[in-house]
């Protein structure tokens, strides 16, 4: 980690990103901390992610795999919380325009080009969306014979834009219990009766971790959840969990940590077949390649390995 970022700036970031303060208040706040703007501003690039220079570490072009987009039909499943009206970008003197209800969730899909009927993966993005570094993952996925699909939930707005905060912005005016319902179909959709059912998993990060959590409570047909650094679900949640879980947890991440005790102990009693991994001395989103001020090669290493064997184990 650059020796330019300390605990607190490390903690003011995340109370940003995760809707605790504004941005206005965030960079105030670092201003005073760095010792300046000039100070502030050159440590934003270190804390955002950038894709521009992060490598994938599989090729979007990698012959082995193709890829493909999916559209999902979520029906009725309305998660805005309001409608509301957005400037129409490029287009001059339109004013704003009404957001609408799309009944449907894209995902960015990725196979083996040889590979037959497989256990179908379903990949829940961070707060920041469908990104470059989630499609990765998502190939990454479909290399070790799943069928990986990345949804964007942020689909009903068209799906997810460039700007980061923008992103953030728009998963904070969804409704999780109906994102969650969204999630549910997704995975009914994944898992046909009509021959034989097809083995589905999830797996998510930060956001999309707790996602995993609150859909493995809600689904009966997901049979395998990973869940990195994401929040906790309610006690009552936890007790209706049937798949198998893992999760992995940074070991300086105290915001998310703080809840795991009390889901432990509800999936203990409800007598659910899980692991928990703390990983010492990393920080939340570890996994994430693209934030050289997070990313922990050894730690994230770890999980993903731990990760496919469990896939590989629990999805016969």
């Amino acid at each position: 980690m650059p020796p330019t970022l300390t605990r607190p700036i490390i903690d003011l970031y995340d109370a940003f990103t995760h809707g605790a303060i504004s941005r206005r208040d965030f960079l105030d706040r670092l201003s005073r901390i760095a010792g300046g703007a000039a100070a502030a501003s050159a440590l934003l690039p270190i804390l955002a992610n950038d894709y521009a220079h992060a490598a994938p570490m599989v090729a979007e072009d990698d012959n082995r795999l193709e890829t493909f987009t999916k559209r999902f039909d979520t029906g009725g499943v309305v998660d805005l919380i309001e409608p509301e009206e957005i400037i129409a970008e490029g287009v001059p003197n339109a004013g704003v325009i009404p957001t609408r209800h799309l009944p449907f969730v894209t995902a960015y899909g990725a196979r083996l080009k040889k590979g037959g009927r497989a256990p179908a993966i379903i990949v829940i993005h961070e707060n920041r969306g469908l990104n470059p570094h989630i499609r990765d993952v998502a190939r990454r996925i479909a290399l070790e014979g799943f069928v990986a699909y990345a949804v964007d939930m942020l689909s009903p707005y068209g799906g997810t834009p460039d700007d980061e905060d923008k992103a953030r912005a728009m998963i904070g005016k969804l409704d999780p219990d109906k994102t969650v319902e969204k999630l549910a179909e997704i995975a009914k959709s994944l898992a046909p009766l009509k021959t034989h059912q097809r083995q589905v998993g999830a797996v998510g990060f930060c956001w999309g971790g707790g996602m995993v959590n609150r859909l493995a409570a809600a689904s009966g047909l997901l049979k395998a959840g990973v869940c990195y650094y994401g929040r906790s679900p309610s006690a009552a949640e936890a007790a209706k969990i049937r798949a198998r879980m893992m999760m992995h947890y940074a070991g300086n991440d105290t915001r998310i940590n703080e809840g795991v005790p009390a889901f432990e102990a509800a999936l203990k009693a409800a007598n659910v077949d899980y692991q928990a991994f703390f990983y010492e001395g990393v920080e939340h989103a570890f996994n994430n390649d693209a934030n050289a001020a997070r990313y922990d090669a050894g730690a994230a290493a770890l999980a993903w390995g731990r990760t496919i064997a469990f896939f590989r184990e629990t999805l016969k």
